[in-house]
């Protein structure tokens, strides 16, 4: 448009709405029947972390960068420059400013060019809406339209969320909040006067005083805007001069990208939130993708890592890093944390927990570790040597497998299958049927799901609701063994020696390395946290030489140190506790005997009450129990405890445990039991 064509244009239009009150009843009618364009622009989805830190955000789907924001998220000096240098009149006026077009048409014919355009915010926008441009006459009288119909519908924090929403910044950064990260790296709650100014500057002509393009352009732009502020009193002549000392960022950061895992999964899950909100901690996600890039160091490239970090008292996850890179290199995009593979040792806690509270063992019954013939199942120890007589601590320990598939035999199968259940895992079974082999590693468990499982252990045995959604935390749904139990096998993971040398006692660990040095594990919890650690290739194929106790178990401990330097203290033993040498057991729990046929001896004891399952109201008296058959003397035991020993009677009074669920378990003289699990009220 020639410049006196361009002028007498902003004077008609002016002219026109200033006019208006000439023909009052024809003006609102025809502003009135606007056709508004949408309203609502499309913004970019966001995972906030458990503190509102942004942990990821997704591009529009025209590959923007176009963030929300709300008016008191926006420092208030910059919405005071932006007034000032855009349109002062802002709150004032009813979407144009008839003053403001009169004088820069005035403007135009005294200097023969467009020195100022006239445009409001408000007007403004509405070019933003409908991407128009503001050069030709029917483009303007459009935009003063819209924004008369816009300030009609809408408030005038509306309108100016919008312009924060929408204003180019830069290649393709769309309102305030992009610019702040991509240029500062922060929020754009707190800018300095130089950083605002910079911004107020941008939406004017945002390709050619882009900073990371023409720095030089950029500065003076952003100074030009703090001599008006100066002008119009919104800083002081001091203030504006340390401002333009300040240096106009060079390069666009990169926007915030952790947990990609995690973050695809929560989309996936709700995609039509714009707005996710997880229980990360977004300072320890960043802390653990940098150790995972990092530990693997060295090694095989196509080795991955998978960490994940949960809060065992909420069921919060913390942290979740799901391979070594979110690429291509090693099967990066794969998600390991769920990815279903052999955890070789790690369930043997499991049984070990289970065992005591049937009463099959106690932390000091010996046990036998030799070759056995489990029905031409031979499984052998991972060095091939057998240590003879053991205590079930020490076999638990040293990880050995002929004493957990033993108690894997006692327990069967489908009861390991089901405690695994009760603590939410989903473990597949290859071929569907659970054999001794699943205290090996003879199924596929995820990361994940281990996690959840220890915390369940960390938790005094009652099942953990792990959750990374804010908002979803649950009460445990189930018990997965009594607290006892649970105590017990906590307490001999935690009596291991940590890989650096460090003290024990501070955290429970257990490791495990599946068939063929396919998975390296370490899962471990202190008082308060739960953590597990992958190694191996996605693909499932082996890593020779790969151990859990080599791989894995340092990085297990640098993830605590990671979290805290002091870890939290485990928990005293619960008064039901048994904490007895050997020689003080009672005679049945001193050695372990194989009894897997003990299910189909007809003189094996049987519970005749309470029945399993049972609910009783019992209150405060004691609890009485029979036993059909089995070779007096019984031991019964309550909640894996022994409470009544030596007796040769059939019926008994137990002391009434209280309300809620109990487990009731009777050991005859030959060692066999029979158990059930009742609720008392």
């Amino acid at each position: 448009m020639k410049p006196r064509r361009a002028a007498l244009s902003l004077l008609a239009l002016g002219l026109c709405l200033w006019g208006g009150g000439l023909a009052r009843d024809r003006f609102d009618a025809w502003v009135g029947a606007t056709e508004l364009p949408p309203l609502a622009p499309a913004h970019s989805v966001e995972m906030r972390a458990a503190d509102g830190a942004l942990l990821r955000a997704y591009t529009v789907e025209d590959g923007r960068w176009r963030l929300q924001l709300a008016l008191d998220e926006v420092d208030p000096l910059y919405l005071a420059m932006l007034r000032a240098y855009e349109d002062r009149r802002f709150d004032d006026h009813a979407g144009v400013d008839g003053v403001a077009l009169l004088r820069a048409a005035l403007q135009a014919v005294q200097h023969g060019e467009v020195v100022s355009g006239g445009s409001t915010l408000t007007m403004q926008v509405a070019r933003l809406l409908e991407h128009s441009g503001t050069g030709r006459w029917s483009g303007k009288l459009r935009q003063a339209r819209l924004a008369l119909a816009l300030e009609r519908r809408l408030s005038k924090a509306q309108i100016l969320s919008l312009y924060l929403t929408l204003a180019p910044m830069g290649g393709n950064l769309e309102g305030l909040r992009a610019a702040t990260l991509a240029y500062f790296g922060k929020e754009p709650a707190r800018l300095t006067p130089a950083e605002a100014a910079l911004l107020v500057s941008l939406p004017q002509s945002p390709e050619a005083r882009r900073p990371d393009r023409d720095p030089l352009a950029a500065q003076a732009a952003r100074d030009r805007v703090l001599a008006r502020m100066v002008d119009a009193g919104v800083i002081d002549a001091e203030t504006a001069e340390a401002a333009r000392v300040d240096t106009v960022p060079r390069a666009r950061r990169p926007f915030p990208a952790l947990a990609p895992h995690l973050t695809d999964r929560a989309r996936a899950d709700a995609p039509t939130l714009i707005r996710h909100d997880l229980t990360l901690d977004a300072s320890l996600q960043a802390k653990l993708e940098a150790l995972a890039s990092d530990a693997l160091q060295g090694r095989q490239q196509d080795l991955s890592i998978a960490i994940l970090v949960a809060d065992h008292r909420s069921g919060e996850m913390l942290a979740s890093v799901g391979s070594r890179g979110f690429s291509a290199q090693a099967q990066g995009f794969v998600d390991m944390t769920r990815a279903l593979r052999s955890p070789g040792s790690t369930l043997k806690p499991l049984v070990y927990a289970l065992a005591f509270d049937r009463g099959l063992a106690h932390p000091e019954t010996m046990i036998e570790d030799r070759a056995t013939d489990f029905a031409g199942y031979r499984p052998v120890n991972f060095d091939g040597r057998f240590r003879g007589p053991v205590s079930v601590r020490e076999a638990l320990q040293s990880s050995l497998n002929l004493p957990v598939v033993s108690l894997t035999e006692a327990l069967g199968p489908a009861n390991v299958m089901a405690g695994l259940r009760r603590a939410g895992v989903e473990a597949e079974l290859p071929g569907g049927v659970p054999g001794l082999a699943i205290s090996l590693g003879g199924l596929g468990v995820s990361l994940e799901d281990l996690v959840r499982l220890y915390g369940g252990l960390a938790q005094g045995g009652a099942a953990m609701n792990l959750h990374w959604r804010m908002g979803d935390r649950a009460e445990a749904s189930g018990r997965i063994t009594s607290p006892a139990a649970a105590w017990q096998v906590g307490h001999i993971l935690s009596e291991l020696v940590p890989p650096d040398g460090g003290p024990r006692g501070r955290v429970a660990w257990k490791t495990g390395t599946s068939y063929g040095h396919r998975d390296a594990w370490a899962i471990g919890y202190d008082g308060a946290h739960v953590v597990g650690v992958w190694i191996g290739r996605p693909d499932g194929t082996p890593v020779p030489g790969a151990f859990g106790a080599d791989l894995a178990a340092p990085l297990l401990f640098r993830v605590f140190q990671r979290i805290s330097p002091q870890t939290e203290e485990l928990p005293a033993p619960p008064r039901e506790v048994l904490l007895v040498s050997n020689a003080e057991l009672p005679q049945p729990l001193r050695e372990f005997r194989r009894r897997g046929a003990a299910r189909h001896d007809p003189d094996a004891p049987k519970l005749a009450f309470p029945p399993d399952g049972a609910m009783l109201e019992l209150g405060a008296a004691d609890l009485p129990v029979r036993v059909d058959r089995g070779r007096p003397p019984f031991t019964w035991l309550l909640n894996g405890a022994p409470v009544l020993t030596g007796q040769r009677r059939a019926e008994a009074l137990l002391p009434g445990p209280g309300p809620g669920f109990a487990d009731v378990t009777v050991v005859d003289a030959d060692g066999r039991s029979s158990r059930a699990s009742i609720r008392l009220n």
